[in-house]
């Protein structure tokens, strides 16, 4: 009969286990290791801290590598990763058996921001190399992430104005009968002090709301005056709006960055462009969902050559069958500066206005409406039907003319499975549903080191199957970790 496996604790080993016995050599940490020691650190920006009194610094390779070795598996607080350089044998292999304090590990982020950024593109150049990444679509998406604040302590500019109001009435008449008080009295009329206490409480909330109308925004959090209330898991909190573009092929993710506005309409082309200046190009197609809809960001990608395809939604969809007399189904002849109508009539121009976004509107206007036997079905405007027409009028009729195509039609389909796949990544497995920084800096970088963490995971994969194929060959011995042999 075969006996339990049971934990003998009387047992004692002579010499302790050798620590390279403790990580298998596919180990994430042995791929972290080698990453971190092929990068060019003082060319990125990182700072050393040297000192000629008291102990030595702890090597910047040593802690970036703690860094991203902890994001990759859902350590993102100083103090769990300080815990984790001391009890995770893999973390202990990693920092040579030394163990950087809290303070250490947050000093070293706080003066390596944007260094540690740029980890993100260095990362993809070497994905890039390895052939991993196809540049042949790619998809974008953002997710509201929760900042690190509540609605509790926030200031909601109704509620300030209110209170305001209040103590100002309550001032106003606590010092109508001080005053009168005083004047049966010798002496100085002098607020008491606890009014005194009020008053400067009216004075802070006086400034909280004009800095609010300096931010045109209608709640802010003292805490974190960066983040901004959004629709954030069917709720209203303080929230960032995160972006990612990512590779079909590899589902790596291409390009990242952070923004503090809830809406996603003026954000292609800013993506497009960090695509352009990590990887040297842009994807053959890029596809977004209807959030990106926006034709001015549809004519600045046209401006640089970006080829998209954003979902233009039921009201503009090529394939749905529009109303008769829908705007979409006027054509506008630039060269004769006119709009033709269904039945073929000519709008003719009228005027220019500025539109509520800043930009130049051109109007035109149908003359012949009162003959015309569409008129009533048209439009009820007794003046004769009107057509605006925006600078990006064109760049939205051949993005519609565009998705006319069924290969367009069936790229635009598989955003979501492309992109969204990533976003449940980071926030099931990698268990990253809320900032642990606050303002928009920190946040940029810490979405950096979640993406840059989330594509090495991946990058991780190919390099076991490279590695085992080495090792086949002899080429390579168990101990090596080559990254450079893949270039």
């Amino acid at each position: 009969m075969s006996q339990e496996i049971r934990a003998d604790y009387q047992q004692v080993h002579l010499l302790p286990r050798c620590l390279e016995d403790w990580v298998g050599e596919d180990h994430p940490a042995r791929f972290i290791r080698g990453f971190v020691d092929e990068l060019d650190l003082k060319d990125l920006g990182f700072k050393g801290r040297k000192s000629e009194d008291g102990r030595p610094s702890y090597a910047t390779d040593l802690l970036l590598k703690v860094w991203l070795y902890g994001y990759m598996h859902k350590i993102h607080s100083t103090r769990s990763l300080e815990r984790a350089c001391r009890e995770h044998m893999s973390v202990i292999w990693l920092t040579g058996m030394n163990a950087p304090d809290h303070n250490t590990l947050w000093r070293f982020w706080r003066d390596n921001k944007e260094p540690l950024r740029r980890v993100f593109s260095q990362a993809i150049k070497v994905a890039l190399s390895w052939n991993m990444i196809g540049m042949v679509l790619h998809a974008l998406d953002g997710t509201k992430i929760r900042a690190d604040v509540s609605k509790k302590g926030a200031w909601h500019r109704e509620d300030l104005v209110k209170l305001e109001k209040y103590l100002k009435e309550a001032l106003d008449e606590a010092e109508r009968e001080v005053e009168s008080s005083e004047k049966e009295e010798e002496g100085d009329y002098r607020l008491p002090e606890e009014l005194q206490d009020e008053e400067s409480l009216r004075e802070a909330i006086h400034n909280a709301i004009e800095e609010l109308d300096e931010e045109g925004q209608k709640h802010l959090h003292p805490s974190d005056m960066d983040s901004r209330m959004m629709l954030c898991e069917e709720r209203k909190v303080f929230a960032y709006n995160a972006q990612a573009m990512v590779d079909e092929a590899s589902g790596l993710i291409v390009a990242q960055d952070v923004f503090n506005c809830g809406s996603d309409a003026h954000l292609l082309t800013p993506m497009l462009d960090e695509v352009k200046e990590t990887l040297g190009q842009t994807a053959d197609q890029t596809v977004a969902d209807g959030g990106y809809l926006s034709g001015d960001e549809l004519l600045k990608a046209e401006q640089a050559n970006y080829e998209t395809l954003v979902n233009l939604g039921e009201g503009l969809n090529p394939t749905k069958k529009q109303k008769d007399y829908h705007s979409a189904n006027f054509t506008y002849d630039a060269a004769k500066g006119i709009c033709i109508c269904p039945q073929g009539e000519e709008l003719t121009f009228e005027r220019e206005k500025k539109s509520r976004r800043g930009y130049i509107v051109k109007v035109y206007r149908c003359r012949g409406f009162r003959t015309c036997p569409a008129r009533h079905s048209c439009t009820g405007d007794p003046r004769g039907r009107m057509v605006e027409v925006a600078p990006y009028h064109e760049a939205l009729a051949r993005q519609r003319e565009k998705q006319k195509d069924d290969r367009m039609r069936a790229l635009l389909k598989k955003r979501k499975q492309i992109v969204e796949l990533v976003f449940a990544k980071v926030k099931q497995q990698m268990g990253f549903r809320r900032w642990t920084f606050r303002n928009l800096d920190n946040i940029k970088t810490q979405w950096a080191l979640i993406c840059t963490a989330c594509n090495l995971g991946k990058m991780h994969q190919v390099w076991v199957t490279k590695r085992a194929y080495l090792q086949a060959k002899q080429e390579v011995s168990p101990n090596q970790v080559p990254l450079l042999l893949y270039v």
